[in-house]
């Protein structure tokens, strides 16, 4: 379907006027007539049609907007449908009832088809204008609240980047390109529109996107946009950590994660998103952390690519594991405890600290701690017990970070990683063989029975005692 899109699109960028590499984003409109572009209603879902027919038919300005628009044009399928209008939130909920309006930073509307859900936006005005102004700001600059609405233009003004300021108009099929992105998807450039800094003082997540799309659609940040991020990367730590744990999961789990991780790491984003584990970073990459790190990215990504499910918890185990052994050996050496005690506090501390910077649900930290302990649980195989760990409804993610330890520590744990690899899948009667092979090298969990030497009865008294 998007073959013929990619050759006119080509076509297209190759008309375009060359932009200067590093200015920042200025708008200035340029019409694209449906003749000059490839982008087609059969590239757009039917649900996102009939809204953007209904607010066109009620007199409204409707444009498929953002993402959208810019993968059409990449020739990729997108993903979501996003729309934008000057219909107001409560104009739009009158015209669907399959409505429903979200959000308090800014009101939007979901407009439901199943599964399928169109999210339209009124456009967003300049919250510099008092007479407007429904915002409020931090001392720092970032918007608490946004509900501002304006002009298509103020609109496009107010987007992130130039490649997603682009508005395929509904009304007469062309494109209203607001700050010459198609020319930066040409040149694979992630240019901020406006003062980069400014910017990323308005909305700090801002700064990451930036890493995102440059990862996903494989393309350079702008000198411009890139330079501020290393000296505004703190402003993170003032971002609500539920909206954090909400990016952290398009940053990493979307397909690109281990690009994304090293744009992460070399703009020092990551740290912010995950303390524990940035504090056993080396300069040469070595540590066991920054193994497991890519190793649990890079088969994630390969999951995501082959059209796998995946489960956000199952990384942050991965991610959190070495970490929680540092920090139970210090709690060993200094409060005297076992392992298990030591592993169990460790947890507390680590799981603590880390959903303050991304707030991971307690569905996700409970499995995180399941798969923790079956790490210890897997080293005891004897008797029923490697036959009852089969059946519990965690045990491949256990294993799979079993063997992903194996992979990075080799050795001991790397056997026992090849010990349940050959366990799982091997007949009752091989399964039973090996559990009793390991009898004769390790103990069984029977105690052996105790015998006891005859004590010699002791002489009896003389009777003149």
């Amino acid at each position: 379907m998007f073959t013929q899109a990619v050759k006119l699109c080509r076509k297209l960028f190759a008309s375009t006027e060359h932009n200067e590499h590093d200015s920042n984003g200025e708008i200035k409109l340029n019409i694209i007539t449906r003749p000059e572009h490839p982008i087609s209603r059969s590239h757009i879902s039917d649900s996102a049609l009939k809204v953007l027919y209904r607010l066109s038919n009620h007199g409204y300005d409707a444009f498929l907007v953002g993402g959208g628009v810019r993968d059409i044009l990449l020739g990729k399928e997108p993903k979501d449908f996003d729309i934008a209008t000057n219909a107001t939130p409560e104009q739009i909920k009158d015209l669907f009832r399959n409505c429903r309006l979200i959000g308090r930073r800014f009101r939007l509307a979901h407009i439901m088809f199943g599964r399928e859900i169109i999210e339209v936006a009124t456009f967003r005005g300049h919250h510099q204008e008092p007479e407007k102004n429904q915002s409020a700001q931090s001392k720092e600059g970032m918007l608490l609240r946004d509900n501002v609405y304006g002009t298509v233009v103020e609109d496009a003004e107010r987007r992130d980047f130039t490649i997603n300021a682009m508005y395929y108009n509904i009304a007469d099929f062309s494109i209203h390109d607001h700050a010459n992105g198609i020319q930066d998807l040409n040149d694979g450039i992630i240019r901020m529109i406006g003062d980069p800094e400014t910017r990323y003082r308005e909305d700090p997540v801002r700064m990451i996107r930036a890493i995102r799309f440059a990862a996903k659609l494989d393309m350079t940040i702008a000198d411009k946009t890139a330079q501020p991020i290393t000296e505004l990367a703190p402003l993170l730590s003032e971002v609500p950590s539920a909206r954090l744990f909400e990016e952290s999961l398009k940053l990493l789990q979307a397909g690109q994660g281990l690009a994304t991780y090293k744009l992460l790491r070399e703009y020092q984003l990551f740290g912010t998103l995950f303390p524990s584990v940035a504090r056993h970073f080396t300069d040469d990459n070595s540590s066991k952390v920054e193994q497991m790190v890519e190793t649990v990215l890079r088969s994630t990504d390969k999951r995501i690519n082959s059209g796998k499910r995946i489960n956000p918890a199952f990384m942050f185990a991965a991610f959190l594991w070495y970490p929680l052994q540092a920090e139970a050996e210090k709690l060993m050496h200094e409060k005297s405890l076992s392992y298990y005690d030591a592993i169990m506090a460790a947890g507390n501390h680590i799981m603590d600290e880390q959903v303050k910077s991304l707030a991971i649900p307690r569905r996700h930290t409970a499995t995180v701690r399941d798969i923790w302990q079956l790490q210890l649980r897997l080293t005891r195989r004897t008797g029923k017990r490697a036959f009852q760990m089969l059946e519990l409804n965690k045990f491949r993610a256990g294993f799979d970070m079993l063997e992903m330890r194996g992979a990075v520590e080799g050795g001991q744990v790397e056997e026992l990683a090849q010990w349940w690899h050959e366990f799982q899948d091997a007949p009752v009667v091989h399964r039973q063989n090996m559990v009793q092979s390991l009898g004769h090298s390790q103990p069984s969990g029977r105690r052996k029975k105790r015998t006891y030497a005859k004590r010699k009865p002791s002489a009896k008294p003389a009777a003149s005692e």
